[in-house]
């Protein structure tokens, strides 16, 4: 396990063992074999990650955080986190604060996805104001390039934002969920392309498309969180892949809400309902998991989001307990 700065007392290191899922029923075996008695969860081996490293506390002040929801990554490896304060935080990956912004007005609700743009812009799905905000990255607003603001059916318009993402040809998708559950695509312009999905559980239809992740083929990845599964899409919005099912056992699936790729054919998903993060290959075969439900060091609660860094290492926002987890598996 790798050592922790210990820079401020809300950041500490972690012991690296990880702890062990367990069954849905009370199971009581020897302490001889050091295992003990649980309930309300799955009995499986131990989860393979450690986390090496706990910061944040909960907070409304410069650098703490209120039920964080939203994180990305930039080439340098600078955090941004969207909390339910509206504030856009960017922390390095100690946890030490560097800067930070609002977003406009969050009477009506706070914004619930971030991704870095190619240009290293910052796209904050503005959700309940129905757009897509663009930050440089010092928290400059670039006003010209905001998509949507108007609450409709129509093309352009928009339900409640959950994520962007860019292709490599420089066009945004962006996801929605309420009565639309769709995914819309502009050109960098803001130009409307075309849209699909409608709200359902068949394939190709959605219930909450709560996060989105674009691969080097320009496949778009979406955790659709209410459906408990995973789709798959090439840019014209035909549907490629599908898996994934519900349930608390391990490569099964509760309230997935995010994801992301490590480079070398794995998929990491966090799971809001499970709290946890599974690691799986890109046909959805599970290597391995890390965290359960509680409050101590490796354990999650309500987990909203994740992303990985250039070292390889995931930093999961571990929201109901006001603070972010790096972890290693």
């Amino acid at each position: 396990m790798a050592s922790a700065h210990l820079g401020q007392a809300n950041r500490r290191p972690i012991d690296g063992r990880t702890p062990i899922a367990c069954t849905g029923r009370l199971l009581l075996l020897l302490a001889a074999l050091h295992v003990i008695a649980l309930a309300g969860c799955t009995f499986g081996p131990q989860a393979e990650g450690t986390a090496d490293l706990i910061w944040g506390e909960a907070g409304i002040t410069e650098g703490k955080l209120q039920k964080p929801r939203a994180i990305a990554i930039d080439e340098q490896d600078q955090l941004y986190i969207v909390d339910m304060t509206a504030r856009i935080q960017v922390f390095d990956t100690e946890g030490k604060y560097l800067r930070g912004w609002k977003t406009p007005v969050s009477k009506n609700g706070r914004p619930s996805g971030l991704s870095i743009d190619r240009a290293g812009r910052l796209l904050v799905a503005d959700t309940h104001y129905y757009r897509m905000l663009v930050y440089q990255s010092d928290g400059t607003a670039v006003e010209p390039e905001t998509i949507g603001g108007t609450m409709g059916r129509e093309p352009g318009q928009f339900g409640f934002v959950t994520d962007i993402v860019e292709d490599s040809q420089g066009n945004y998708f962006i996801g929605e969920y309420g009565d639309y559950d769709r995914i819309q695509k502009f050109s960098h312009d803001g130009e409307f392309l075309l849209q699909w999905g409608t709200h359902g559980s068949e394939p190709g239809q959605f219930r909450r498309p709560q996060n989105m992740a674009i691969d080097e083929q320009d496949q778009i990845w979406i955790v659709d969180a209410c459906n408990h599964r995973i789709q798959v899409f090439d840019t014209d919005g035909e549907l490629i892949q599908l898996w994934g099912e519900e349930g608390s056992a391990p490569g099964q699936l509760y309230y997935p809400y995010d994801l992301a790729f490590d480079g070398e054919g794995h998929i990491y998903i966090c799971e809001y309902g499970n709290h946890r993060v599974q690691k799986f290959t890109l046909d959805g075969q599970l290597v391995g998991s890390w965290g359960r439900q509680g409050r101590g060091p490796g354990e999650l609660h309500n987990p909203w989001a994740l992303a990985l860094d250039s070292q390889g290492r995931l930093h999961v926002l571990d929201s109901n307990n006001h603070r972010v987890q790096r972890a290693i598996f």
